[in-house]
């Protein structure tokens, strides 16, 4: 079967979207694709698995283990699983992200705010 999803559809809050693969078809990978505002981002949390992020757009300062990067637009992160991360958006403008979950279901747990 093919789907279309409208973007809409998979909407989570006022920057965010998820698409879990477990309600399309059983698709073994889910996503977040997300448009940050300055100052913001998730808290301190982590994967059973690893999380690939695709800098799409902007700045944001990762935390990944005991290591701190600034990256930007073009560049690709890697988070090990069962590696503590998170990141902020540390640019003067919207940061566009996504996020890749190797899994039918994002299964996070979160260790801070």
């Amino acid at each position: 079967m093919t789907y279309i999803i409208p973007k809409e559809k998979i909407q989570i809050n006022e920057t965010a979207f998820r698409f879990q693969g477990a309600e399309y078809g059983d698709v073994p990978a889910s996503f977040f694709w997300v448009f940050t505002k300055p100052g913001r981002g998730p808290g301190l949390h982590v994967h059973p698995y690893a999380e690939v992020f695709v800098m799409q757009h902007g700045e944001a300062t990762f935390t990944i283990g005991s290591e701190t990067h600034v990256v930007h637009g073009g560049e690709i992160v890697v988070a090990p699983p069962n590696t503590p991360h998170k990141f902020i958006n540390t640019g003067d403008e919207p940061l566009q992200i996504l996020s890749i979950h190797p899994n039918k279901e994002v299964v996070q747990q979160f260790l801070e705010d």
